[in-house]
């Protein structure tokens, strides 16, 4: 028998999915933006377990009719479909994306902490115990940061093949960081530790070389692109153990589905900075350009990025229309 405590739970979720189809339904499809219509979608799936569940019970009769309405009012908005368009694309570029990073910015923003935990630790070991340094570069990079050689001097020769070998690599880190959030957010955090350990490692040793212009001209051109692509990747995945872990009033089935859908829309956003980066890092970083080149470069890069994230683009007014609040209908009190 259903209790009036799991109706009082659950009409959130209804009243909800009533609210965005009135939204369609006034304003029609175009006017819910990407989330709200991945919400709209799992709203439905999950109601049409509660139905379930309600029929179940002689005594929810009224619940019932309530569900079936709500459900054939949802069943044509979901199946309805539309094909993608450039212009589509072009908008989740320019607004949708901006506005999902500012949404899960706390993820980001927590993959940067794990990364800059690792690069301290590897710094201060480095630091400490020259051992470390050998134990994790390996002699050939040490005996060329010893010699005050960077050992990037070879990419120059084979410019393209290094070029589209970066990219591929770079792209699959980022997806690799991003995949770790299926084991509990566990193998995201390894390799976002690892790799600020790394850079912690490289940069004081090369710091204790005097080597320090050489290593940061050669990262900043392509670094202002590809570290806060990892960074986001490493946000979407902890955004996706998070759904895994945490679901919240939903089922957890339909938990994880939410969090993969943006979380993958975030890390789709960092593949074309990669591809950007990448062509930099073979063509540009190695290369005997002025270091000032370099700098700004990155400093350009950078800004156009933030820029870029942080855009918000100011709401259109309708004319002719007051805005009139959304309300919910009311849900029959059983008791």
């Amino acid at each position: 028998m259903i209790s009036n405590r799991w109706i009082e739970q659950r009409q959130a979720l209804w009243q909800r999915l009533d609210l965005l189809l009135r939204q369609a339904e006034t304003s029609g499809l175009k006017s819910l933006s990407g989330e709200q219509l991945r919400e709209l979608g799992l709203l439905y799936r999950q109601i049409a377990q509660d139905l379930s569940a309600v029929r179940a019970d002689r005594g929810s009769r009224t619940q019932e009719e309530y569900l079936n309405q709500l459900l054939a009012r949802a069943h044509n908005r979901v199946y309805s479909g539309r094909k993608l368009e450039p212009r589509q694309i072009l908008r989740f570029f320019a607004v949708d994306y901006p506005r999902l990073f500012r949404r899960l910015f706390p993820w980001v923003a927590a993959a940067v902490l794990v990364f800059l935990a690792g690069g301290a630790l590897g710094a201060l070991l480095t630091f400490s115990r020259p051992a470390f340094m050998r134990l994790i570069l390996g002699p050939q990079m040490v005996a060329s940061i010893e010699h005050h050689q960077m050992w990037t001097q070879s990419l120059v020769s084979v410019k393209p093949q290094a070029s589209s070998w970066i990219m591929t690599n770079n792209i699959s880190v980022g997806f690799s960081t991003f995949a770790g959030g299926m084991l509990a957010g566990l193998g995201t955090l390894y390799l976002l530790f690892f790799n600020g350990m790394m850079m912690g490692v490289v940069g004081m040793a090369c710091a204790q070389a005097r080597m320090s212009l050489d290593l940061w001209s050669f990262v900043a051109a392509h670094g202002a692109l590809e570290l806060p692509s990892i960074f986001i990747a490493g946000g979407a995945g902890l955004r996706l153990a998070a759904g895994l872990l945490f679901p919240g009033i939903y089922s957890r089935r339909d938990a994880l589905k939410r969090a993969a859908v943006e979380s993958i829309r975030l890390l789709a956003g960092t593949v074309p900075l990669l591809i950007i980066a990448g062509s930099l890092e073979g063509f540009l970083s190695p290369s005997g350009a002025p270091v000032l080149v370099k700098f700004l470069t990155g400093g350009v890069l950078f800004l156009a990025l933030s820029l870029w994230l942080t855009y918000q683009p100011r709401p259109r007014a309708k004319k002719g229309l007051a805005p009139t609040a959304s309300r919910a209908p009311s849900i029959p009190d059983i008791r």
